[in-house]
């Protein structure tokens, strides 16, 4: 169960790693990431929520529309 929690940690590691780097290369105006919007310089901190919502809301509606079948 270790290994498990281990595996999220170093995710979520690596996820504020790259949110740091695009935020800093974002502050100085430096490369492509200069050109864009904080929204895709914060995605590393909010996409994985959205997408997890995401995948769980399309469970629930397969489940629900495969039950309804009866």
């Amino acid at each position: 169960m270790s290994e498990k929690k281990s595996n999220s940690g170093a995710l979520s590691l690596l996820l504020i790693v790259v949110f740091l780097i695009f935020l800093v290369l974002k502050l100085t105006q430096i490369g492509m990431v200069a050109n864009w919007s904080w929204w895709a310089v914060t995605a590393p901190l909010w996409a994985p929520a959205v997408i997890s919502i995401g995948l769980f809301l399309i469970i629930v509606i397969v489940k629900a529309l495969f039950s309804k079948k009866d």
